[in-house]
């Protein structure tokens, strides 16, 4: 609810698009510069606190956005709103993919990847429904915000990892988890950039195309629609491979020739507007299942503090993918609409597809 507010309350101070994508941007910056240190930050303030740090600075940072209209004071906020959310996106994760039972991994991450993407459905649609110009949209923003600290404190006390003395942290620790499985870092990345790092400009994209702007901002709840209603089966059905790790690849490459199918109404959508809704759909439903799979890989082969480093790059490369959509693609929407936006867009998932197309037959081979 607070990301497609904020891009509307900064076209509304007659901020151009690109500076407003630069501003979403800096979220995945905030993200991406925290996802390294994550496992060494966990390592020396545990758990539970590291979940309340993490949880208190977005509440903080809305209400930076709620009582000063200066743009230096938001970006330090968004900033430091990343830095939180990189933290609890590593650890939640993580965790959930520790404590999943046995051979329920993708059941079990899928369903948490269910409740991440209805908050893209729930938050949009609560801002359409009081409207984005609204005085009860910051108190209500907040409220929510209180309620996820609040519910936090409830986390409890888990048992320290087994593998810290062995386990290298830090950027060590990552580069170790690249090199092991770099086409599942991929596979983030090329999600990230579909499902979060696009979700995150669709407000704009929207009005761009000449939509209202509760339909703009409502194209975040579409996107995130796709995500939730496809995440689940996904998990579901990739534990039931007689080959489980062979499976994951399998469903990933398929996913990936989604996106790329789906990417070529682009070239269109500019003359036929409704083309945007199943697109978007599409982008959040694919991008999503992308993220999905591949945290289910890393789930099914980590544990520890080996499995937060793996959370951590996989999240790193989802985070770059958000970042590199978002901080381009306003840029792009705004001076080549029907170009080279469409061709950017093209380019990523040909790549990611035929990666994943070439790892996919080394494996069947071997």
């Amino acid at each position: 609810m607070l990301s497609p507010l904020v891009l509307l309350m900064l076209k509304k101070a007659e901020v151009s698009t690109s500076v407003a994508g630069l501003f979403a941007a800096s979220t995945w910056l905030g993200i991406f510069i925290m996802t390294p240190f994550a496992s060494l930050v966990t390592q020396k303030l545990g758990h539970r606190t590291a979940m309340w740090l993490s949880s208190a600075m977005p509440l903080v940072a809305a209400l930076v956005y709620f009582t000063t209209s200066n743009l230096w004071l938001w970006l330090a906020a968004i900033l430091i709103a990343g830095l939180a959310d990189g933290l609890r996106w590593v650890l939640a994760e993580a965790f959930i993919a520790e404590f999943a039972p046995p051979g329920q991994i993708g059941r079990t991450i899928g369903a948490f990847a269910t409740m991440i993407g209805l908050t893209f459905v729930i938050g949009p649609t609560l801002l359409v429904w009081v409207g984005p110009d609204s005085d009860y949209a910051p108190w209500l923003v907040l409220a929510l915000l209180g309620a996820g600290l609040a519910a936090t404190a409830l986390i409890p006390v888990l048992p320290p990892a087994h593998d810290t003395a062995n386990t290298r942290v830090g950027f060590s620790g990552l580069w170790h988890a690249v090199l092991s499985h770099p086409v599942i870092m991929l596979a983030g990345f090329v999600g990230g950039f579909f499902e979060l790092g696009l979700a995150s400009i669709l407000p704009l994209y929207g009005l761009t195309l000449g939509l209202s702007a509760s339909a703009a901002a409502f194209l975040v709840a579409v996107s995130g629609t796709g995500s939730t209603l496809v995440a689940m089966p996904a998990g579901i059905l990739a534990d039931q491979f007689a080959i489980p790790s062979l499976g994951r690849r399998t469903l990933m490459t398929a996913f990936s020739a989604l996106i790329l199918l789906a990417t070529t109404a682009s070239l269109w959508v500019v003359q036929q507007s409704w083309l945007v809704w199943p697109m978007v759909g599409v982008w959040g439903a694919a991008g999503g299942a992308l993220y999905t799979l591949a945290m289910i890989d890393i789930g099914a082969r980590e544990k520890g503090l080996a499995l937060v480093n793996s959370t951590a790059v996989l999240v790193l490369t989802y985070t770059l993918g958000g970042l590199v959509a978002s901080g381009l693609c306003g840029v792009l929407i705004e001076h080549t609409l029907s170009v080279g936006f469409p061709v950017f867009t093209l380019s990523v998932a040909a790549i990611g597809l035929t990666a994943l197309l070439n790892t996919q037959r080394a494996a069947e081979q071997r």
